[in-house]
């Protein structure tokens, strides 16, 4: 096998230039630069990933911790990362926790189930050899399972982290909502009916204000007999809407499209028109929602854009550090990166289920 060494002696040039060349970085000319590529090809020369690891501690490696594949959430938003790993020639090792399939929706407040199955993950992780994490969560929380000692850099996918030193990358569930509504307000609806997921949840909490604020620009006072708290289910949206029907409502926010599928089932069965007689409008985009019928309103998750911006910040970490370990400068001379809950807005996708008033 052809080693950087033999690359360098046959283009008469330093190691340290191919290296150069091979990583991006050539402060050559275009002749040497091409002289060496084409070396490189004729010789099927390919980087030994693990020796320069060992080297400088790196393996270009990076581990994704998904709390559950089968979310629907995440392999949106783990393909992204992927992507945007290979296009920089990192390798990934997912590890699935698979909470949900485990517990459903049971596990969020059963700690000791949650750190049975994370910490031996962790444990994993560190005992390998990795550069970097994302964790990629299934629903918005504060997770307080990696602190300041951590010893690789991670960012937090989907959800906010409790430590100051470690990026979030997270839907806008305030802007988005507050879009959502202010589309409703624009079409003439003011008694405006919310229907939520559980009452803690950070999405349903952070869209509430969302609601609350297009609102109120609007000149409509927040009525509370026009919010509904449930599940996310389909139950839940049929519940809710035979619930606030009863506040006389022109229209309905489901926080969810399946629990704006529940509030169709109900409509039907009431014989209500949706679209004409009640506009509904749902969060997601989930791929059921454009078969409705009338197809709904609703908004689409920037799930791949959370997974390339998350990527983006863990890479650009992963690269300052090759770079300080290749110069030999110390942690002093590397700016540090100021950590930050990056928000990135949904899109509306205007369907058929929504009348002008």
């Amino acid at each position: 096998m052809v080693t950087l060494k033999e690359i360098a002696e046959r283009c008469d040039v330093s190691a340290a230039t191919v290296s150069n060349v091979i990583n991006g970085k050539a402060k050559t000319s275009e002749e040497t630069k091409q002289k060496i590529l084409q070396v490189i090809n004729e010789t099927g020369y390919t980087p030994n990933v693990i020796a320069k690891g060992l080297r400088i501690k790196r393996s270009r490696t990076i581990a994704i911790i998904a709390e559950d594949l089968a979310q629907f959430t995440s392999p949106a938003i783990i393909e992204s990362i992927m992507d945007a790993c290979e296009k920089l020639n990192y390798r990934v090792i997912v590890h699935n926790l698979r909470l949900y399939d485990r517990w459903q929706d049971t596990w969020y407040n059963k700690e000791s189930d949650y750190i049975s199955v994370i910490n031996p993950v962790i444990n994993d992780v560190l005992s390998t050899q990795i550069d970097g994490v994302i964790y990629v969560a299934g629903h918005a929380r504060i997770i307080k399972t990696f602190n300041d000692n951590f010893n690789l850099p991670l960012v937090m996918c989907y959800a906010y982290s409790d430590s100051p030193n470690i990026p979030s990358v997270v839907i806008d569930d305030e802007k988005s909502a507050y879009d959502l509504v202010s589309y409703l307000t624009k079409n003439g609806h003011k008694r405006i009916g919310f229907i939520g997921g559980r009452i803690e949840n950070l999405h349903t909490t952070q869209r509430l204000m969302g609601y609350q604020r297009a609102m109120f620009e609007n000149g409509l006072l927040f009525d509370p007999n026009l919010v509904y708290y449930g599940d996310w289910s389909r139950e839940a949206g049929y519940e809710g809407a035979k619930t606030l029907l009863k506040q006389n409502v022109t229209a309905l926010v489901g926080l969810s499209d399946k629990m704006s599928g529940g509030v169709y089932d109900y409509l039907w069965e009431k014989g209500i028109s949706i679209g004409k007689d009640v506009s509904v409008v749902g969060f997601d985009n989930e791929s059921i929602s454009a078969f409705f019928r009338p197809p709904l309103t609703t908004t689409e998750l920037p799930l791949r854009e959370i997974g390339e911006k998350s990527s983006e910040l863990l890479l650009k970490k992963l690269e300052s550090l090759n770079n300080e370990s290749e110069d030999d400068t110390t942690e002093d001379d590397v700016k540090k990166d100021s950590v930050e809950v990056i928000k990135v807005p949904c899109k509306i996708i205007v369907r058929d289920s929504v009348a002008t008033l």
